[in-house]
């Protein structure tokens, strides 16, 4: 069976091909593509796409494709189960899930920056995760200080950084990446397409569309583009003499109709206006 997803694993796309060959087909053959092209190769193949938006075997709410592969074919081994948090913390940035999960990700983020061709990346992926399982299996209780007043300071210890934590938390990094992009498209007047924004910044896109709004204003992706488009336009109003179609053009919409239709629906007027009030004051 041959299974095909997007190049450059990291969590989903090591941890689910790990699980396909060591419990679903050890014989199966594991392909990365680029991610416009996993759809079509998939196609004229035959190979079953996977941690792709749209297809089967994918996220769905706030789980990963690990979880939907233990759920489809009915793993219930204990040490899967256990590991499951810590894979889903890693690949969708909530490390709170299991404490390994930060773990999981700082290595397989420096797997990935080392190793630039996915089949080797792919056979380290397949160690990692084979000491990952035989934690779960047989170590899960066993700490790494050994004397009864270390482990009480560590706990303790624990317990504080995570009350910080919690407290403190910023904001994962692809979000400050996320702003800037958005930026320089809305700076030059280019479509943006949350597809080819995970893309970019190398994070799934389900998990993207689900989490964008806890850092954008309480906004979906789309939304949020047009509330800043919004803005620029309301600047242009108020500090240019661009006619309204020449406005409507350097903000990114299709048509002054278009543009009309949108203004109102944010500000309660149109542009027109808006900018007749705004001379008159």
């Amino acid at each position: 069976m041959h299974w095909i997803t997007r190049e450059r694993p990291k969590i989903d796309r090591l941890a689910c091909p790990w699980l396909i060959l060591r419990f679903i087909d050890p014989a199966a053959e594991i392909i990365y593509v680029p991610a416009a092209e996993v759809t079509a190769t998939a196609e004229r193949t035959g190979a079953i796409p996977f941690d792709v938006p749209g297809v089967e075997f994918t996220h769905y709410g706030a789980e990963c494709t690990f979880d939907y592969f233990l759920r489809k074919y009915q793993l219930s081994d204990p040490a899967l189960l256990a590991m499951a948090p810590v894979v889903r913390g890693a690949d969708t940035d909530n490390h709170a899930l299991a404490q390994q999960a930060a773990g999981l990700w700082a290595i397989s983020a420096g797997l990935a920056y080392n190793i630039r061709d996915d089949q080797q990346l792919l056979q380290q992926g397949l160690v990692l995760y084979d000491a990952l399982y035989t934690w779960a299996q047989h170590l899960q209780g066993q700490a790494h200080t050994q004397q009864p007043e270390e482990q009480l300071l560590v706990q303790v210890y624990t317990a504080y950084l995570q009350r910080a934590k919690d407290r403190n938390a910023p904001p994962p990094a692809w979000t400050v990446q996320l702003r800037e992009l958005i930026q320089d498209h809305l700076d030059t007047n280019l479509a943006l397409r949350l597809t080819e924004v995970a893309e970019t910044l190398q994070v799934n896109p389900t998990y993207l569309s689900r989490e964008f709004a806890r850092y954008f204003d309480d906004l979906s992706f789309g939304e949020y583009i047009r509330k800043m488009r919004i803005d620029k336009a309301l600047q242009l109003l108020d500090t240019t003499t661009y006619p309204v179609g020449e406005i409507a053009y350097l903000t990114g919409f299709s048509d002054q109709s278009h543009f009309t239709r949108i203004f109102k629906q944010h500000t309660g007027q149109s542009p027109a206006a808006y900018r007749r009030k705004r001379t008159a004051r």
